[in-house]
């Protein structure tokens, strides 16, 4: 099992997968845009900020109202050429099948679509300039730049907020708050674990989105989270009952490839390896209680460690 590292650069291969999606769009005849997302938060008008509302210019489109003759059978024009018989009236007998009444289709849960995505406190807070993190554009490969070393931080203070961010689908917000998560959980140490109720929040916020982009983000996080320290996985297990739910109804969304070959397995991208991953992580560093919690939460779950 490979553990996400700081040289392995997970922003990045977000960008480099925004890119392939946007090509293999273009042969579809398509159009892919990150930025254009209708769950995710809009970008503000310009560096500065949005732009006053007496000086944005209303468009309002005029309502083209139907009349009800319009409408109606009667007034329906027909074409010079129109065969006998094709006409609204006329024909008495017809061999065609009968028509089916119409039937309303069936009604779904809507359990697995995407929610809407509220702007994080991230993004609030690195477009003040409060965040001491920049991006460094001087490689192939973009990097964070800290103002200041990770180990200087304030973690009750920062590190909640760069969990907020892990929701985020734009970048930089998105690049900075996943890198600077994961450069904050290498070099806490003793610091994370009594920031760990500060971090249910942002966590439960992001799974709640229901993207599975952002969910695979959120649990590769967790996966660091919880190994990132002692007693870390212990602390976490009081908070499974609002983190597990999730993990419970995308357990099953897993590829039904048959006999083909995943050649995407080392993006982890599949849900369902993914959570089962996380769950055994979470067994193994959440002490004696952790399988029953996780048991009571995913009741088809089976230990990695109980013979």
């Amino acid at each position: 099992m490979s553990k996400p590292t700081q040289s392995e650069n997970i922003a990045a291969k977000l960008i480099l997968e925004d890119h392939m999606r946007g090509m293999l769009a273009k042969n579809a005849n398509q159009t892919y845009k990150p930025w254009k997302n209708k769950f995710a938060p809009s970008n503000p008008h310009s560096p500065f900020g949005d732009f006053p509302a007496e000086k944005m210019t209303k468009t309002v489109k005029p309502v083209k109202r139907v009349p009800d003759y319009e409408t109606s059978q009667a007034a329906t024009k027909l074409d010079f050429y129109t065969l006998k018989g094709n006409g609204i009236g006329g024909r008495s007998t017809s061999l065609n099948p009968k028509k089916e009444f119409f039937s309303a289709p069936k009604p779904t849960s809507g359990a697995f679509s995407k929610r809407s995505i509220v702007a994080s406190e991230f993004r609030r807070f690195y477009d003040r300039g409060d965040i001491p993190v920049r991006v460094d554009q001087q490689g192939s490969v973009m990097k964070v730049k800290w103002k200041s070393s990770p180990e200087q931080l304030d973690y009750h203070h920062y590190l909640p907020i760069f969990f907020d961010g892990l929701r985020e689908k734009i970048d930089p917000y998105r690049f900075l708050a996943i890198m600077g998560t994961y450069e904050m959980l290498e070099a806490g140490g003793h610091k994370i674990l009594p920031v760990i109720p500060q971090l249910i929040i942002p966590i439960k916020t992001a799974l709640n989105t229901r993207d599975p982009d952002i969910i695979q983000i959120t649990l590769k996080v967790l996966q660091k989270l919880v190994q990132s320290g002692e007693m870390v996985g212990e602390a976490l297990v009081p908070y499974y009952r609002q983190i597990l739910p999730i993990f419970n109804l995308f357990r099953s969304k897993n590829k039904n490839l048959g006999d083909k070959i995943d050649y995407g397995q080392r993006k982890q991208s599949n849900l369902g390896d993914l959570i089962q991953e996380t769950l055994e992580i979470f067994e193994q560093t959440g002490g004696d209680d952790a399988f029953i919690n996780i048991k009571y939460m995913i009741p088809t779950y089976e230990s990695s460690t109980i013979n």
